[in-house]
């Protein structure tokens, strides 16, 4: 993945002996520079302008003009209705000959006078005819094969290579599922029953299967049945299933209800947390945490991934407390929260027809529900600095052998796979901050009315994507998993690297937005100055 900064250009401008930074995106239009310029010299969007050199030589305006410095500015020149004038009567006279070129070479007056007659005679046999359905069909095929000729003619030799279609974002590039091979034998035969189809009957194909275990799955691409058929294929492939006894149904209608209990948030909701499983389950591969881990573990760190939001209401933490929530109430105003989720956790478990540890034995129940509580509550960020901390004092001489240690490197992997959004691609990542900032906004809107103290940070007023992000990568996300890195190098490539692109790529927007922002304030600066001296 290549750094965002190759994305910008920055240029320098000579305004009245001042010199004006310029920043803009290399995909930006000649157009959208040209008038960018024209604002950050004064001059009217729509006047017309030529940019010189240091020796007076013409710069062409387009994303791919030359980088100049501080030191040798371009000057902005107004061009003059004469010289416009002139200008315009040439490319007109171009404009003309070029006509006249592709009217000989492609015969359009020809083709037009053709397909108007053709269309014509078309039209009238479908008035004659009306009655007749299937003639009608016949003639409205032909007159639509006609224009789809005519549209190739005409459009075939020029055609905008910018134009061409692209692939669809919203389904993966390789099949999702694949039939058995009981089915594609039995789809053979005249005998074939469809009403005792059943999903079980297919399975996640392997091109799935390997994607599941990259951190750049693209979790947008699933519908919810989708996704639990992938949450119930991880703890199979994990050896969970077979290892501890795990009834499959029970395990199906586990997943079921987890997804039942998930409220329909902009954020915190089912796809979230498929979302932080699949991270996990990724982490658990890419790390080998199998040979590390033993597999109740391995079994505590997706379970308590599934658990780690049920129920969340969409409204955090400071919210619950500010306001003396029934959950600030009940859990004394500790991690009200994560308590819940815990909560509503083992009351799923409780179920008989929903519980997947129905075959441990008490003591061995107790160890898991300890551990998932205990990685639960490790996600409330009031305790991000503390987890943290005292994970960087383990590091260095980690001890793979020592259950402290162990539980302490679990509750940071569980934090990590919770943030870890940053960690995907541009596109699958930043959905996620709008829903999030939606979900914030919300909030916020609620402590106004409700005249509690609100964040800045989820203040619609105040915040802004870039600002958003920037603080929270390099003082949050890039700490944190530089820290997993010293174990586990391995991560630094597919984890840490895009983590530190995205910084990148968040402070470029903000540097754009600051210059946009310095530009509309220095003109209305001068358009106050200017309504003083009238």
């Amino acid at each position: 993945m290549g750094s965002a900064s190759s994305a910008y250009r920055v240029i320098y401008l000579d305004v009245d002996g001042r010199t004006q930074k310029v920043v803009f995106s290399r995909f930006c239009s000649p157009c959208d520079i040209k008038e960018l310029f024209c604002t950050a010299t004064g001059l009217s969007r729509n006047t017309t302008i030529s940019l010189l050199d240091s020796t007076g030589a013409m710069v062409s305006i387009d994303p791919t003009m030359p980088n100049n410095s501080e030191r040798s500015p371009y000057k902005v020149v107004p061009i003059t209705g004469g010289q416009l004038a002139d200008k315009e009567e040439l490319f007109q006279n171009v404009l003309t000959q070029v006509a006249e070129q592709f009217s000989r070479a492609f015969k359009i007056n020809e083709l037009k006078t053709e397909v108007t007659n053709r269309l014509a005679m078309l039209e009238k046999r479908v008035e004659l005819e009306g009655m007749k359905v299937v003639e009608i069909e016949k003639c409205r095929s032909d007159i639509k094969k006609l224009r789809e000729e005519m549209a190739s003619r005409n459009n075939s030799s020029f055609l905008d290579d910018n134009k061409k279609l692209t692939p669809r974002r919203d389904v993966p590039s390789y099949p999702k599922y694949m039939l058995s091979q009981q089915t594609i034998d039995a789809l053979r035969k005249p005998t074939f029953d469809v009403w005792l189809w059943e999903s079980n009957e297919y399975h996640l194909s392997q091109e799935t299967v390997e994607a599941l275990r990259q951190p750049i799955f693209d979790v947008w691409q699933w519908e919810p049945n989708e996704m639990l058929s992938c949450l119930e294929h991880m703890y199979h492939d994990l050896g969970l299933v077979k290892d501890f006894n795990i009834n499959p149904i029970t395990l199906k209608r586990w997943l079921l209800c987890i997804h039942d209990n998930y409220r329909n948030n902009p954020f915190h909701n089912f796809r979230h947390c498929f979302c932080v499983t699949q991270m996990m389950y990724s982490m658990i591969c890419l790390c080998n945490l199998q040979e590390k881990f033993t597999q109740v573990d391995i079994l505590i760190l997706m379970t308590a991934a599934v658990c780690h939001d049920l129920d969340h209401p969409g409204y955090n933490n400071t919210y619950q407390i500010n306001a003396r929530t029934e959950l600030a109430v009940r859990y004394n105003d500790i991690s009200p929260l994560e308590n819940h989720h815990c909560a509503v956790a083992f009351q799923i478990f409780s179920q008989p027809d929903c519980n997947i540890f129905a075959n441990f034995d008490p003591e061995a129940f107790k160890q898991i529900r300890q551990g998932t509580i205990t990685l639960i509550l490790a996600t409330d960020m009031a305790r991000h600095g503390e987890i943290l901390d005292s994970f960087k004092q383990k590091v260095d001489n980690f001890d793979f052998t020592n259950e402290e240690h162990v539980t302490c490197l679990k509750m940071v992997l569980i934090k990590c796979c919770d943030i870890s959004n940053e960690v995907r691609p541009m596109e699958v990542a930043e959905p996620w901050v709008d829903c999030l900032l939606e979900e914030y906004f919300m909030q916020s809107d609620r402590e106004k009315a409700e005249g509690l103290p609100v964040a800045p940070f989820m203040d619609r007023e105040k915040v802004t994507k870039p600002t958003a992000q920037i603080g929270f990568i390099k003082f949050v996300l890039i700490p944190m998993f530089e820290s997993v890195m010293k174990l586990f190098p391995q991560i630094e490539e597919v984890m840490v690297q895009p983590l530190r692109e995205s910084r990148d790529r968040y402070e470029e927007l903000k540097q754009i937005d600051d210059a946009m922002n310095e530009v509309q304030k220095k003109k209305s600066e001068n358009l106050t100055m200017g309504g003083k001296k009238k």
